[in-house]
């Protein structure tokens, strides 16, 4: 039975849908593929700045549905931030207590971005600290976990409900080649993979998902051998916000067709090379699914086929500036984004993916 409280948060975030419009796809100007565009949502441009924005609603309304959030509830999540700041915008939007369980290695500006909408950061010390973490403040303070690693990829509608891949082929309707052939994006917790790729079946289209994985993510390790469901890394992603050191249960490698693994230092300098051929700064993940999105590109113009292919921008760059913008932050951390620049713009200027 639904409390007086829980109908009224419904309505809350319903209302708070209804004031936001859907994010922007637009077209990259890439000359050298006249027969394959490629088109980037971009999702930096939700209230809270990041795709992370539709997990967090999503999440917040299945753990009210499922009676799991109350009037008063502490709601606790293990995040590296996106997540974090859009789940603190909803909880403060139905005045619940908010707390971020993250690694201390977290950006400045998403650490701000918390406290901006009410919420508090409470750090450990490495990533793979995060969910223990979490749980226990959680049965601490009698809150709600919400567990976005296992919940992702069941509290979206994936059959439609206006989720990300319905958003994308309404948008697409009117363009050359409706139905992309690829629709690539990375893997986080897993479930905008899962829901794009099961939208995808259930639709009957013929466009194909890739995932692409960063360094030290074990994503891809689990999909080429899924008979290994415990490989864990010891050193965690340093791409924010995609690739993880476990098998997250959000992850589900059997609705992916193709996955792609791209250098750190390719993905930061996929930043720079986009900066210059759309006027825009996006997060490290953008990076990344631009690398992918432009490797199967030049792949269909080497074998003469024409058509779309979607890719994500996940969240701005403006929360990166001191990081994956910053020189003295690359040169810190051992990225030479140089010569990956030449080869990205070379891609780019020519329609052939560089050998490696």
């Amino acid at each position: 039975m639904s409390t007086p409280w829980i109908t009224e948060a419904v309505h809350r975030i319903e209302r708070d849908v209804q004031r936001s419009a859907d994010t922007h796809l637009f077209p990259i100007d890439l000359p050298a593929l006249p027969g394959v565009q490629i088109y980037l949502k971009d999702e930096s441009t939700h209230p809270t700045g990041s795709l992370k924005h539709r997990l967090a609603r999503s999440l917040f309304l299945y753990g009210l549905c499922n009676g799991w959030i109350r009037e008063g509830t502490t709601i606790i999540e293990s995040s590296s931030g996106s997540t974090a700041v859009s789940e603190a915008y909803f909880a403060r939007l139905l005045g619940l207590p908010f707390v971020a369980v993250m690694p201390r290695s977290t950006s400045a500006a998403k650490v701000a971005q918390i406290a901006f909408y009410g919420g508090r950061s409470h750090f450990v010390e490495r990533g793979d600290q995060v969910y223990a973490e979490a749980e226990r403040l959680a049965r601490e303070c009698n809150g709600h976990y919400m567990d976005q690693f296992t919940y992702a990829e069941r509290a979206t509608d994936w059959r439609g409900n206006n989720n990300i891949a319905e958003s994308i082929f309404q948008q697409m309707r009117a363009e050359p080649h409706p139905v992309p052939r690829w629709i690539v994006v990375g893997a986080g917790t897993g479930g905008t993979s899962a829901t794009i790729g099961r939208y995808l079946r259930y639709q009957g289209h013929a466009s194909q998902l890739c995932v692409v994985d960063p360094e030290h993510s074990v994503f891809k390790d689990y999909y080429d051998n899924r008979a290994n469901p415990g490989v864990t890394s010891e050193v965690p992603s340093r791409v924010e916000g995609i690739g993880r050191p476990r098998v997250e249960p959000s992850f589900v490698p059997g609705v992916i067709d193709r996955m792609l693994r791209v250098p750190d230092t390719a993905s930061y300098a996929a930043l720079r090379v986009l900066e210059r051929r759309v006027g825009r700064r996006f997060g490290g993940s953008t990076g990344t699914d631009f690398c992918g999105a432009l490797q199967l590109a030049c792949e269909m113009h080497a074998a003469g086929q024409a058509g779309s292919i979607v890719t994500l921008a996940c969240d701005g760059g403006e929360r990166y500036l001191d990081t994956y913008y910053s020189d003295a932050w690359l040169n810190a951390q051992g990225h030479d984004i140089a010569p990956w620049i030449e080869r990205l713009d070379a891609a780019c200027d020519s329609g052939h993916w560089p050998a490696a």
